[in-house]
């Protein structure tokens, strides 16, 4: 080893080493040119000069070619040092002085313009280039030829060379940019490797990572594009791998696992429309797939969130989608079903798009129906279109090219009139579809598929793939969106766990975190981490700026931003920060602490700090939303929230953990299909559960139904899943009974019942159901015999009413009372159920005209199936506007109905001998239940659960889930799906013998407090408690708070006259501080 001095600070490094490697060790930077490691020193560039004294002799030297040895002594930034690298540079800035990476340089060691005539070169001639693809490549397709002034890069006698690979490594290490197209050395045109997250919109290196937030976040090597592993040359990335971590040896190794259960969840891959001539993709360089569009909205994708044209980078100012590309068509190469999620899916890059670009963006979506059944879709449709996009029902004929990239759009109009329209920008919402090893991996697990590569799931076991232990979820089982995705997803584990329970946690293991450092006797030293949020928050607001501004505040040690805070790799590095810095509290400014505060307090935990010494600014919601237009203001707010949450962490103190032990019992409420296969799933897991039911039997809503979608007889299933839960051990069922009381929290929970039970359990499953819409006063309804609803249609198919045989004509109309401003969402299962029904129709008599007034018909997934069949046997199918709805009268005995049919475009009239109502789906009267339990209800009466994608079952109340229509309308198969998502949700409490509450709970102060007991009828959840005792021989009165039952609100702080009793966490001086730093006042 040699011990030297750099910068009057020892250092010991191995024999061998240079200067320049010495010095980074050390931390002191040295700036350099021509120097790479993995390539052998050179010292062309000069610019790494240093100062070495070596015994009695001092001289200037190139710091990356001169050996260390033992006791010299090194100066890096004397004056004579920073004078002689600015006279290099003033050099090369004479040669190339529109180079950005010099002139950056320049400026850092003082030199604003060179001292010599200008040249026009864009090489400084420090041979990095010549050496990689010499020492590197063993290619030496390039070398220095010339002398002096004529000196330069170039191939032997200037011809194309036939060694070089068109790698590209000598443009990777250029400094300067000189290098630019590597085709001019080889002769060949490179061909880019595209990045497949990015759906092939930019180019990526051979290493690289699948994705932002990839787990494992390792990076990867296409083998199949490496230099190293086709020829053995190269090799360059394990050579300056500082961490040592590739191993071109490595080999695919075969697993064989041992498991008890199989979940299949392979995904889907979006429908290719190069095959598609009609819409011109892949020729016109404008048209876009909706995956690629989505890349482009997104912040981490190949633009960083700005909308650009891929033709000439200019801002779209018109933008066209064209749905069901490649869908709902029996066309060669096409596919029959719809996609489920693709008009959602346009709508939101809409809505994206606007704000990215501003109001002024024109947008028009071309599609067939509007598909938005899923919970607050519909009124996220109809706001949409009050906002000024177009929503216009064609479908597309072609996409012709228009001048200066733009595309001319022809469509024939509903009232089938043909137009022309350009548009800067064409987006297709394609479809998903089964990639063919999906369908050969299903194969060979003999796990049949529909025709379509479907898993064919019964309703009853909506993730049975008929194979005895394999699952499945996700697109496998059908077209889905995300929420439903996560919910199957969940679902799958239940069902896959439940041959499983006698070996649960056997193999879990618990997560450790290192000892919890104590801080309370050190100096407050204060880190603040600020997110981009991609461009959620950095497209808005200056996050730089902010960082700067967090950098100047009082007892703030650190401050760093991040693309992604919330991410693995932001997370690591936080960690890091933390220990680096000794910081004690941390703040972090980014979105909403509800979703995201759990995720960073375990990072402190991580880093051996107590999780409540950490604030949250949320400057997205409170700001970067609000302000999307105003970044100035955004900035400006932004910088008052990160002074508001520093001047709180100050007096973050470190808090003590709550345990408690667990309940291992639970509680469904509602004895319907939801609530039976719930209750089932978790008894069969090994839990005591309770179900409660409202009236004297089990089936709910289901006692009425007769037939799946897919033609399945519901009786024998329901009555099946009924004997298994009345028959199984593990349950207790309370018939006629209601929830009347509840107190506790998860874990420990008392609710008791009308009957007086008061049972104590875990968790709580709601699966109380809907009803039926009466819609007395419309249509006849009630005032003539032939007006039915879907149910009582369903009940004289079962029984071949002979009315059906001889009826001439029938009519179905859809969405009564649904879809409307009183109640503005989809039923989910009205199109598909009266499809269903006219096909039953059709097949009894075949002779009987059926006529479906419908909005937009609504038949998802594989149901489209239904609505081929129907349009095949026959049936017609007319469309309405909610502002000219069907009228119906009596005619002769019969009913005439009125309707303006919208391809007609005038009225048209018919009679018929029965009409179906399609009626929407209404709440129970939730109220009640919602507030025992604390849960919020949406606006039209439905359970709300804690986060619509990521957790789709679970109330906001911690411990309680929802299942069935009380959540929102929903077909059989979706309901059961979401019972068994809530056993899986629950048993992740149930399987813990203790759970950590929060310590954010109310703490009174005996010497403040008088006893008023405001506190006491303030508190929501009954968790403060009176108390009388003794003191010096005097009565005193005082509360109590169960720290279990507290939720730490705050009510009791806000009531109290005395500042008797505050919430941990938010102490009198914390929110005086906050207010005191959002008015500027410290």
């Amino acid at each position: 080893m040699i011990n030297l001095t750099i910068n009057d600070r020892p250092i010991e490094v191995p024999e061998g080493t240079t200067v320049l490697e010495a010095a980074r060790k050390l931390g002191f930077t040295i700036p350099t040119l021509c120097h790479f490691e993995g390539l052998k020193p050179y010292g062309g560039c000069r610019l790494c000069l240093v100062e070495v004294t070596a015994g009695n002799r001092t001289l200037l030297t190139t710091a990356c070619t001169y050996p260390v040895a033992e006791g010299i002594t090194v100066k890096t930034d004397t004056i004579e040092v920073q004078e002689a690298r600015q006279f290099v540079m003033d050099l090369l800035l004479s040669r190339c002085p529109e180079v950005p990476a010099l002139q950056m340089m320049a400026q850092e060691l003082g030199l604003a313009e060179p001292s010599y005539p200008k040249g026009d070169s864009d090489c400084i001639l420090c041979g990095k280039c010549v050496r990689m693809c010499h020492e590197v490549q063993h290619a030496s397709a390039i070398a220095m030829m010339g002398r002096g002034a004529k000196r330069e890069v170039m191939t032997p006698f200037g011809e194309f060379s036939a060694t070089c690979r068109t790698c590209g490594a000598c443009l990777f290490v250029c400094p300067t940019g000189h290098i630019k197209d590597i085709g001019v050395i080889s002769g060949k045109t490179p061909i880019p490797r595209l990045s497949e997250f990015n759906a092939g919109l930019i180019a990526q290196g051979n290493i690289y990572k699948t994705y932002p937030q990839a787990v494992p976040k390792e990076p990867v090597i296409d083998a199949a594009n490496c230099v190293h592993m086709l020829t053995g040359d190269c090799g360059i990335c394990s050579q300056t791998c500082p961490a040592g971590a590739i191993d071109f040896d490595q080999q695919d190794e075969k697993l064989t696992l041992e498991v008890g259960s199989v979940i299949m969840a392979p995904g889907f891959k979006t429908f290719d429309p190069s095959n598609l001539p009609a819409y011109g993709y892949g020729r016109y360089p404008n048209v876009y797939t909706s995956l690629e569009f989505e890349r482009i909205l997104s912040p981490g994708g190949p633009y960083h969130g700005h909308v650009v044209r891929r033709s000439d980078g200019k801002e779209p100012k018109k933008i066209a989608w064209i749905h069901c590309v490649g869908m709902r068509s029996d066309r060669e190469g096409e596919h029959p079903y719809c996609s489920n999620f693709c008009c959602m899916a346009a709508l939101k890059q809409a809505v994206i798009a606007r704000e990215h670009i501003g109001q002024e963006l024109d947008m028009a979506l071309f599609y067939m129906d509007m598909r938005t059944p899923r919970k607050d879709f519909e009124k996220y449709m109809v706001r949409i279109q009050n906002q000024g996009t177009r929503l216009i029902r064609s479908r597309v004929h072609t996409v012709s090219p228009a001048a200066d990239g733009d595309l001319e759009v022809r469509y024939v109009t509903e009232a089938g009139e043909v137009a022309d329209e350009i548009f800067d920008a064409v987006v297709l919402s394609v479809g998903m579809v089964i990639p063919p090893d999906v369908v050969a991996l299903a194969e060979k697990l003999e796990i049949p598929l529909s025709p379509n590569h479907f898993v064919e799931a019964s309703c009853f076991e909506p993730t049975s793939t008929f194979r005895e232990g394999i699952f499945s979820c996700g697109a496998f089982n059908g077209p889905k969106d995300i929420p439903q995705s996560v919910m199957e997803g969940s679902a799958a584990a239940a069902a896959s766990t439940r041959p499983l329970a006698a070996a649960r946690g056997t193999l879990a293991r618990k997560k450790e975190f290192p000892p919890e450092q104590d801080v309370l006797e050190e100096p407050v030293r204060v880190g603040v981490f600020v997110c981009n949020c991609g461009l959620n928050i950095g497209g808005v607001a200056d996050v730089p700026d902010i960082v700067a501004h967090s950098q100047g505040l009082a007892d703030v040690a650190y401050a760093q931003e991040n693309l992604f805070t919330c991410s693995q790799d932001a997370q690591a590095v936080m960690v890091e920060k933390i220990k680096e810095h000794d910081l004690n509290r941390v703040v972090v400014a980014a979105c909403s602490p509800s979703t995201h505060s759990p995720i960073f307090q375990d990072m402190l935990r991580s880093a051996g700090l107590n999780k409540y010494l950490f604030e949250m600014a949320n400057i997205r919601n409170q700001c970067t939303w609000v302000h999307l237009n105003e970044p100035d203001k955004a900035t400006g707010k932004c910088k008052d929230l990160v002074n508001m949450a520093v001047a709180k962490a100050r007096l973050l103190q470190p808090l003590d953990y709550i345990t408690v032990s667990v309940n291992h019992r639970a509680l469904v409420i509602g004895g319907g299909v939801a609530g039976m296969t719930s209750a089932l799933a978790l008894a069969d897991q090994g839990y005591v559960v309770d179900l409660v039911e409202r009236k004297d039997s089990l089936g709910g809503n289901a006692l009425k139904l007769h037939t799946t979608w897919r033609g399945g007889l519901v009786k024998p299933r329901l009555d099946a899943l009924i004997r298994k839960v009345t028959g199984h051990d593990q349950i207790t069922i309370h018939y006629n009974a209601r929830v009347e009381g509840v107190s506790g929290v998860v874990g420990n929970f008392t609710t008791t019942l009308s009957t007086g039970a008061a049972i104590d359990h875990g968790v709580v499953v709601i699966a109380i159901g809907a009803e039926p819409l009466r819609p007395e006063g419309m249509y006849l309804y009630k005032q003539n015999p032939n007006v039915l609803l879907s149910l009582d249609l369903d009940r004289e198919i079962m029984e071949k009413s002979e009315r059906l045989k001889t009826a001439q004509a029938a009519a179905f109309i859809l969405c009564v009372g649904s879809r409307t401003p009183e109640r503005p969402y989809c039923n989910k299962v009205c199109c598909a159920h009266a499809v269903e029904n006219a096909i039953k129709l059709k097949t009894i008599n075949p002779e009987i005209d059926v006529y479906i007034l419908y909005r937009d018909m609504r038949t998802y997934g594989e149901r489209e199936a239904l609505y081929q069949r129907a349009r095949e046997l026959g049936v017609i199918f007319i469309r309405h506007h909610l502002a000219d709805l069907p009228r119906v009268e009596e005619a002769d005995g019969r009913l005439k109905i009125t309707v303006t049919d919208q391809i007609l475009q005038r009225p048209v009239s018919f009679t018929v001998d029965f009409l179906t109502l399609a009626t929407t789906i209404i709440p129970h009267q939730n109220a009640p239940l919602a507030e025992l339990y604390k849960i919020p209800l949406n606006a039209e009466g439905f359970f709300t659960e804690a986060h619509a994608k990521i957790r789709p079952v679970e109330a906001a109340t911690e411990g309680i889930y929802l299942a069935g229509l009380c959540h929102y309308p929903k077909p059989l198969q979706e309901s059961v799906a979401e019972a068994l998502a809530c056993a899986s949700r629950a048993n992740t409490i149930l399987s813990k013998d203790f759970l950590q509450l929060e310590s954010i709970i109310s703490n009174p102060i005996d010497e403040n407090c008088d006893g008023c007991a405001f506190c006491v009828d303030a508190c929501p959840f009954q968790a403060i408690t009176l108390l009388e005792y003794m003191k010096e021989g005097n009565l005193r009165k005082t509360v109590e708070v169960n720290p279990i039952q507290c939720k730490g609100c705050g009510s009791c702080m806000a009531t109290c006259p005395k500042a008797g009793i505050y919430v941990a966490g938010f102490t009198p001086e914390q929110l005086e501080a906050q207010v005191d730093a959002a008015l500027g006042l410290i």
